[in-house]
């Protein structure tokens, strides 16, 4: 909506029933006005940081696609936390699209290049030199035999695109959990562990090392496990994840019988209250260890819909049409039941973006929280050796 309307000023709210009116017009005239009002209402802005966690496809059964939501020419830095263990059919990731062999050459959107129709173009584009490529993040489900209207709206976005575009900044990183805990909503709030937690301290690392200028609570960074100071005023590198072997990890197991009885005959210590530092900062714990939160963060359960909620599964059997692309960026379509297949991982360039807590979780021996004494392996499979990112 920001790039086709473009951003109204705070004291001209009257105008925000027409300004999206004229975003999901997608005939001839709507894309007119929307350039007209643009230019006389609005500010032309763009996206310094666009993060994300794990976007997928609508469940809706008669998806919609609005202009430009596949179009990502005014953002600067993207980035994306996906989830490994998601398996449901209408929970494919939504992964940014990267144009295949044929669409370099072309230099034109994977819809482009099968544009057909022959609607009159606005005076004022009809002398663009050339179309440039456009960066998207295409749909895992879309149909391969779009409608004239898909392609009718992917020819205007191709032409109200910005005339002078910069490369946008990708990162897509995979961890550990369903979808749920990878944004969030799998566990309440104020759960003191979960892996949501993990994929929220990524996200907002990252933002400071875009240099995008937010400005963060540094008590709630304390919360979620980050030191601000090592945030600020620059990124500091990160220290080597805790092994599953160490002592920490060991203190974090479930104890033996043994042990429990032992505790309960142990004197406990004199508790320390909380100086006037601590209570002035309206904290108690000052050191924070984030690779302590890292590794109890990522022993946290996973909380698979398809177990938990069951009714997920008369979505698993209904046919349906999936489409992904291949390690060589092509797109393969084919029309059958999920059956909670696990999902595909892409690679580019034949790389494959892992976060190191998903090999600290792997090599737990067993994780905490599994009751059936198990080591985790990911539901996605790995196509080459992932590269561990922190």
């Amino acid at each position: 909506m920001l790039h086709k309307v473009g951003l109204l000023p705070a004291d001209n709210y009257q105008q925000v029933p027409f300004a999206y009116k004229m975003y999901t017009r997608t005939d001839t005239l709507g894309w007119e006005q929307s350039d007209a009002f643009k230019e006389t209402f609005s500010a032309d802005v763009d996206i310094e940081f666009m993060g994300v966690w794990d976007t997928v496809d609508s469940v809706g059964l008669i998806p919609r696609r609005l202009p430009f939501t596949t179009s990502n020419t005014i953002v600067r830095t993207f980035r994306h936390a996906v989830a490994l263990d998601e398996r449901r059919a209408k929970f494919k990731a939504n992964l940014w699209h990267r144009p295949t062999t044929e669409e370099e050459h072309l230099g034109l959107h994977e819809t482009d290049s099968r544009l057909t129709t022959d609607s009159p173009l606005p005076l004022h584009v009809k002398e663009l030199d050339r179309l440039r490529p456009v960066h998207s993040r295409a749909s895992s489900l879309r149909t391969p035999k779009e409608s004239g209207q898909e392609r009718k709206l992917a020819k205007f976005e191709r032409i109200y695109s910005q005339k002078e575009r910069r490369p946008t900044d990708i990162e897509e990183v995979w961890f550990a959990g369903c979808h749920s805990d990878i944004g969030g909503g799998s566990v309440p709030n104020k759960t003191r562990h979960s892996l949501a937690r993990i994929s929220l301290r990524w996200m907002v690392r990252e933002c400071f090392k875009a240099n995008t200028g937010i400005m963060f609570d540094s008590h709630a960074l304390r919360k979620i496990g980050l030191d601000p100071s090592t945030l600020f005023p620059y990124v500091t590198p990160r220290p080597s994840a805790m092994s599953a072997h160490s002592e920490a990890y060991q203190k974090l197991r479930t104890p033996t019988f043994t042990q429990r009885v032992a505790s309960v005959f142990k004197k406990k210590g004199k508790k320390v209250k909380p100086g006037p530092i601590a209570k002035a900062n309206g904290h108690r714990n000052l050191d924070i260890n984030e690779e302590l939160e890292d590794l109890q963060d990522a022993l946290s359960p996973v909380y698979d819909q398809l177990r938990i909620v069951r009714s997920w599964w008369v979505l698993e059997v209904i046919p349906s049409s999936i489409r992904f692309q291949n390690a060589d960026n092509e797109w393969i379509t084919y029309f059958s039941s999920n059956l909670a297949r696990p999902r595909i991982i892409p690679s580019q360039d034949g790389i494959i973006k892992v976060h190191r807590t998903v090999q600290l979780r792997m090599e737990a021996n067993p994780p905490v929280d599994s009751k059936k004494r198990r080591h985790y392996t990911p539901r996605a499979r790995f196509s080459v050796e992932p590269t561990w990112i922190d």
